[in-house]
């Protein structure tokens, strides 16, 4: 019956909100998007917009591939060749794909050098390598997770350390999976990852882009000052970030007395604008592409705008093994909000 009432209980949630300004030495929004590793989607809404500039389109449409490869053996990622050819040459991501956090074994390499595993009882133990239980195992650890610094790794690769890991990889347990990768590099050499990994099942991919316009949209009144909100003057944090939500579902916001899908309305105060722009970006999206895009959209208020406010949201992947920097990540857990209000910032985690 425990068990029964938790499964019925809504999953833990938090909501943590920042205010900084995009101008301040101090200001923490590139922390945020360097250390948010693997992006699933990118959205910003744009009020009283209906086009968007040349600048603005054209580095939305460059965003750049992502490749996905099946069946790739973990072995071939902490090889020496791997780890100088990409990983000490720019900011190289992979992270298992067609895999559940809660049931399988993920993997995921983070831009800083860092493998890490999330495995289940059976598989780390026949890995023989040394890890730490999962924080949401619960009493019984059934999860477990194996960290390894690449580039530590490389500094040695006679060492028994290294020896050990690619024993354990090559032979004591040979592990494949099928991944997403995506690799960022400074210098004008050509992206490589086709032919390095060419006798795999490898495939270049470009991120979905998908632009629209939506008309008089019912718009919740935002003031920077007060994230808590003032009644009858501004709604908070929390509802708008909801409203936000129901305009990327494209949910109806007018609470109709016959509509028996939603009954979600817009906070209030609200004001009509006569449209707004929409962009959305799905695929496997690096945090130097975000961090571009929110540079450029930190330009939009440099001429005087109707819009009030413009907000970038960013999506992770419910199944990577990490959310924030190398915090673990649960089912439940991770996802990143970058509201952008004339000079300030509001963020949410």
């Amino acid at each position: 019956m425990a068990t029964l009432r938790r499964l019925q209980e809504a999953p833990r949630h938090l909501l943590v909100c920042e205010k900084s300004n995009f101008g301040h030495d101090k200001s923490r929004h590139k922390h945020l998007v360097e250390t948010h590793y693997h992006n699933y989607r990118v959205s910003f809404l744009i009020p009283e917009c209906g086009l968007l500039s040349k600048e603005l389109k054209s580095l939305v449409m460059d965003i750049g591939p992502y490749y996905s490869v099946k069946n790739l053996p973990l072995h071939e990622l902490i090889t020496h060749e791997f780890i100088n050819t990409f990983v000490k040459k720019g900011s190289f991501s992979a992270l298992t794909y067609n895999t559940s956090i809660d049931e399988d074994n993920t993997v995921a390499l983070l831009p800083n050098g860092k493998l890490i595993l999330s495995l289940d009882k059976d598989t780390y133990e026949e890995t023989g390598l040394q890890g730490r239980p999962s924080r949401y195992s619960g009493r019984k650890s059934m999860k477990f997770v194996i960290s390894i610094d690449l580039m530590d790794l490389s500094l040695n690769l006679d060492s028994k350390k290294y020896r050990r890991i690619s024993w354990s990889f090559k032979e004591k347990k040979p592990l494949k999976f099928d991944f997403l990768l995506a690799w960022h590099h400074t210098g004008t050499e050509e992206s490589t990852m086709m032919s390095y990994f060419s006798k795999y099942q490898i495939q270049e991919h470009q991120p979905k882009v998908a632009l629209s316009t939506v008309r008089e949209l019912q718009c919740p009144v935002l003031r920077s000052s007060g994230l808590a909100g003032e009644p009858e003057e501004a709604c908070s944090a929390l509802e708008f970030f909801d409203w936000l939500g129901a305009v990327f579902c494209s949910a109806d916001l007018n609470n109709e007395p016959y509509n028996f899908i939603s009954t979600y309305c817009c906070p209030q105060p609200s004001a009509m604008v006569a449209q707004a722009f929409l962009c959305t970006i799905t695929g496997f999206i690096l945090p130097e592409k975000i961090h571009v895009l929110l540079e450029q959209l930190c330009h939009y208020f440099d001429e005087p705008k109707l819009a009030p406010w413009v907000t970038l949201t960013v999506q992770g992947f419910a199944d990577s093994p990490v959310a924030w920097r190398e915090k673990e990540h649960g089912f439940h857990k991770g996802e990143a909000t970058s509201v952008r209000t004339g000079p300030t910032t509001v963020h949410h985690q």
